[in-house]
């Protein structure tokens, strides 16, 4: 890299982009171009045109660019027609500010002769038949217009009219088609800007907020489409995911009802096996207790008896009788028991005492 003929060794290396010749591997660097926008208050007998044959008044004449910039008009007014003119150099976002693909709206104030009815406000909203010069003989209908009355008189209408394309001399024939003739037509708006601060054949510079709002303006379709897309996009996604998860919870769902209708038969038949499992245990604990009670109460004699009947009739029920009657016997024998020796040692040791 070279910067004024020297070649650069170290970086950083400060340069001013304006005036340095910067060369990087034999290709020289252009300087970035400025481009310039200026506002213009056009006034009446001024054409918009870059030169005229018959040599009548430019509104580029009016202004006087420091810069010495190549300026040219973004859209033109007849020169019957007065208002915000813009002018520049950037002929890519001319283009935007004029096809009518981009969507940016021009607005009028407009004075026509006569009352004007809300039957012709009607018809101009929805757009009349024009002879178009890109279809020879033909006539193509206009596109919706904005249309409102800002007052009405008796021999005057005063009416703002937002153009959606733009025709030549399209409002003036269109006035002169429902029969009210434009006495005066100038351009309020364009886009976002608006025309203000300016008298008549002045011009400025546009501000950075005015720019920003103008480049968002011819970018509004862009992003509308873009948004557009993106939202197409998510719902195919979306759609695509909630097909997804149908599919499988319907897989899922016949294969549990597959397994419970083979396993059911199974589940039952282990249920009824732990039942009959627990019935003959609870069987087999019974008759043992039943057996053991038996041997212990065999002096009882009718007492066992009833105990086994109840035993068998009532396991849980018998085993706590048969245990209460078996520790009533046995306390009973024990008490015998205690009372037969205790009357017999009394006996004997009274007849040893008395021998």
């Amino acid at each position: 890299m070279t910067v004024n003929g020297r070649v650069v060794q170290k970086l950083p290396c400060f340069v001013d982009p304006e005036s340095d010749r910067i060369f990087v591997n034999g290709r020289r660097i252009e300087k970035p171009r400025r481009h310039h926008y200026v506002m213009l208050f056009k006034p009446r007998g001024f054409v918009c045109t870059s030169s005229d044959p018959e040599g009548r008044k430019r509104a580029l004449d009016l202004v006087e660019h420091p810069s010495g910039a190549r300026l040219f008009s973004v859209g033109r007014l007849d020169i019957d027609s007065s208002g915000l003119l813009l002018l520049t150099d950037d002929g890519d976002l001319a283009n935007r500010l004029t096809h009518p693909s981009f969507e940016v709206h021009k607005g009028y104030d407009v004075t026509v002769r006569g009352r004007l009815e809300e039957e012709a406000v009607d018809k101009l909203r929805r757009g009349l038949y024009l002879s178009d010069r890109r279809r020879e003989g033909e006539a193509t209908r206009t596109a919706e217009s904005g249309v409102t009355v800002l007052r009405r008189d008796r021999d005057r209408t005063r009416l703002y009219v937002e153009l959606r394309e733009g025709r030549n001399r399209q409002i003036r024939r269109l006035m002169d088609r429902i029969g009210h003739p434009v006495k005066k037509l100038r351009r309020v708006r364009l886009g976002p800007l608006k025309l203000k601060g300016l008298a008549v054949g002045d011009w400025r510079e546009l501000t950075p907020a005015e720019l920003g709002l103008l480049r968002r303006a011819s970018q509004r379709v862009e992003r509308r489409e873009k948004a557009v897309a993106r939202t197409s996009k998510r719902k195919a996604s979306k759609a695509a995911t909630e097909k997804t998860p149908a599919k499988k919870t319907a897989t899922r769902k016949t294969t549990s009802s597959k397994t419970s209708g083979t396993g059911g038969s199974s589940v039952t038949k282990k249920t009824s096996s732990r039942k009959s499992t627990t019935l003959g245990a609870d069987r087999r604990r019974t008759s043992r207790s039943g057996n053991s009670r038996s041997g212990t109460s065999r002096s009882g004699g009718s007492r066992t008896g009833s105990t086994r009947a109840t035993s068998s009739r009532k396991p849980s029920a018998g085993k706590g009788a048969a245990r209460k009657a078996s520790s009533k016997t046995s306390s009973t024998r024990g008490k015998g028991r205690k009372s037969g020796s205790g009357g017999r040692g009394a006996s004997s040791s009274r007849g040893r005492g008395g021998r």
